[in-house]
């Protein structure tokens, strides 16, 4: 039997931790991947609310691509972007969750920095 955590998990509570200390009070700016889609939301931790989200799954970016590929990815960046500066919200600390910034995650990125979106 395994004890403790996965390295995963480990990465992400390490991750987690380095974000609360640096966020200075912006929301953050956080993702999930999976083999099929990739989904990111704006939490305002402070208020405990959900500010703006985009996934592969909404109906205007399904359309546009397959959901696990850099093209959504982007897609789903620059909505999420689009519904947070929508909401007021400029700047926000980039959670990765655990994911290597590498491949879609850092198009996520990306296209979010050009949708207005400071980190």
């Amino acid at each position: 039997m395994a004890k403790g955590l996965s390295l995963f998990q480990k990465r992400r509570q390490r991750v987690r931790t380095a974000l609360k200390a640096r966020a200075g009070g912006r929301p953050r700016l956080s993702i999930h991947r999976s083999g099929r889609h990739i989904y990111a939301q704006v939490i305002d931790d402070a208020a405990g609310r959900t500010v703006a989200s985009a996934s592969t799954i909404d109906k205007g970016i399904k359309g546009e691509a397959s959901g696990a590929n850099l093209q959504a990815a982007a897609s789903v960046g620059k909505r999420v972007a689009e519904k947070a500066t929508a909401a007021g919200v400029t700047q926000v600390v980039f959670d990765r969750g655990g994911f290597l910034f590498h491949g879609r995650v850092k198009a996520l990125a990306d296209a979010a920095r050009e949708g207005g979106l400071e980190f």
